[in-house]
């Protein structure tokens, strides 16, 4: 190792805030460790944990006391369904109290939950429903339909099905009526203890090959998660905290839901879709102070006609999920009254790299830049072609030091040791991210690209195969491959090359059908807003296809760069 490198890993591993690290780790790596104790019952039973607030703007708390009686009547409920310690529950809810009361059944009951989004289709949520073998899915009624069986859901499914907020149809269950069948004496029993390792999340990312890959999210990576709402996001007790992003996704659920839970402090939950309007109305009514979101919020909420309200109080913004142009910073600190800081991380292993904000990390950081690793992180650019640290100034491969990152909790995919291998140098010593970068003299981060061609829009990681699967369905195409180009708004937005079978002429009214396509069987936000018809891919000698060819055809005809000339931070999620 170098020895601007070794001077990084002793700032980030050896500072003032080593002791905190070490403190999380004891208590969230305990022999012992219970997740619905370490979320919920060791926090004070009146302290509120969540507001949940509708459009209208009505809200309502919920207590740890509140989420520890129903969450244990809950979890009485699921052993008498069979679902016992290990067993896989899937939820597909929007973000409300019954989410969070259902997961943390699903925790005191030694059982791992699996996130669905809602915006999948039903084919994206039969995926993840078999490849995690679930047991049980919880549902808001108004997403029922896509578990109905039909041409990508299962006749004969394997899962018990619950429904929050409606009546249950044929072999179905109400959550409703399960809480209340308990509703007497709170349940006896102890919840189940299973120890820092087993799996707490089991959460689905996607790639630019293969199927989704499953990541298993274990008890101790609570220290992460916790590490990371006070380092990088600077949560106090006394803040009103709101984290705008969707739980089905590692963002949203690593630290909407499960950072503040741990760390016992209260989070704002949005009831209600997202709007410019209503975002600012929510700002102002319940006086926020810490907010953290993907760009596309705040461009949103630039472009956006509303005035800015009067009288906002925050202290703390934040942004992850993409790259963070400079013209939002300088926008958040006239219009939001404080300068929106980027911070860059991964499912795999949450946030790592921040502009933080606690004041034993917060320092100045470059135009442009993520910031610096967190405390309990050590982080590096690699050489491209050998796995050694490269000088300041050097683009290449972002990796994470495993044995000077104490709070990495990674350790492979479910099931998939040939794509966990693809993350690890051949030594162990480098935790791969598959994204490049550099570092100036100070120690600074600035993110370059990807090198998987995952696509990042409005903060939300889409696997191209994902939507090439789905394009290739439609009987008139022979081959698709998918890349993502700039977007103002969303940050990048996808672009679908498409090879026709023979004889096969192209159309607008085809265009429009693989559009609607994907909307129908992946998921309404990914679908490819241009389709370009081609003769053949460009593809490597072993068949792969060579989609950073397909951005460079993309700029040379459109005259614009398909890369951000302003290298910046993205999340995994």
């Amino acid at each position: 190792m170098n020895e601007r490198s070794a001077s990084v890993v002793t700032a980030t591993v050896g500072g003032p805030s080593a002791g905190r690290v070490q403190e999380l780790l004891g208590l969230f790596g305990a022999p012992g460790a219970c997740a619905a104790e370490l979320l919920c019952d060791r926090h004070p039973a009146d302290a509120v944990a969540f507001t949940v607030v509708e459009q209208d703007l009505t809200a309502t708390d919920f207590t740890y006391g509140d989420l520890r009686r129903d969450s244990a009547r809950f979890a009485v409920a699921l052993a008498d369904l069979g679902i016992g310690s290990g067993d896989a529950v899937a939820t597909l809810m929007a973000k409300s109290a019954d989410l969070v009361v259902a997961l943390l059944g699903i925790w005191r009951r030694g059982a791992v939950h699996v996130p669905l989004f809602t915006a999948f289709a039903p084919s994206a949520v039969a995926l993840r429903l078999g490849a995690s073998a679930a047991k049980a899915v919880v549902v808001d009624a108004d997403q029922r339909g896509k578990l109905a069986p039909g041409e990508d859901m299962p006749a004969d499914r394997p899962w018990l099905t619950v429904v929050a907020g409606g009546a249950p149809e044929g072999a179905e269950l109400s959550f409703g009526e399960l809480l209340a069948r308990y509703s007497g004496d709170e349940p006896q029993g102890r919840p189940v203890a299973t120890g820092p390792d087993a799996p707490l999340v089991l959460l689905f990312t996607s790639g630019t090959t293969g199927a989704p890959k499953g990541v298993p999210v274990p008890v101790r990576a609570l220290a992460s998660l916790q590490a990371y709402l006070e380092f990088g996001l600077d949560v106090r007790e006394d803040d009103v905290f709101w984290n705008a992003a969707d739980p089905g996704w590692a963002y949203g659920l690593y630290y909407a839901i499960l950072g503040p839970l741990a760390a016992g402090r209260r989070s704002l939950l949005l009831h209600a879709g997202f709007s410019p309007a209503l975002t600012w109305q929510v700002m102002a009514a319940f006086g926020v102070t810490n907010f953290t979101a993907a760009p596309t919020v705040y461009r949103s909420l630039r472009a956006a006609s509303d005035p800015v309200p009067d009288g906002l109080r925050l202290r703390r913004a934040s942004s992850a999920g993409e790259p963070l142009t400079p013209d939002v910073v300088a926008w958040s600190e006239q219009a939001l009254g404080v300068a929106v800081r980027d911070h860059y991380g991964q499912t795999e292993h949450g946030m790592v790299i921040a502009a933080g904000w606690a004041d034993t990390v917060r320092t100045p950081v470059p135009a442009g830049s993520m910031g610096r690793p967190l405390p309990g992180w050590s982080a590096e650019v690699l050489y491209e072609e050998r796995d050694e640290p490269a000088p300041p100034g050097t683009l290449g491969r972002v990796a994470l030091s495993v044995p000077d990152s104490p709070l990495l909790w990674f350790t492979g995919y479910a099931g998939a040791p040939e794509k966990t291998a693809e993350r690890f140098t051949a030594d162990g010593r480098w935790y791969l991210t598959g994204d490049a970068g550099l570092r100036d003299e100070n120690g600074c981060f600035f993110f370059s690209s990807r090198d998987d061609d995952v696509i990042i829009m409005a903060g939300y990681r889409i696997g191209p195969f994902d939507v090439e699967s789905v394009l290739v369905q439609h009987e008139r195409v022979l081959e698709a491959a998918v890349i993502g180009v700039p977007d103002t708004l969303r940050g990048e937005v996808l672009e679908a090359f498409v090879v026709l079978r023979p004889g096969t002429p192209p159309d607008e009214d085809l265009v429009t059908e693989l559009q609607q396509l994907v909307k129908r069987k992946f998921a309404a936000h990914a679908y490819p807003r241009a389709v370009h018809f081609t003769d053949q891919l460009p593809k490597t000698p072993s068949g792969k296809t060579q989609r950073f060819l397909l951005r460079r055809q993309r700029a040379q005809t459109t005259g614009r760069p398909l890369t951000d000339p302003n290298p910046t931070g993205e999340t995994n999620s």
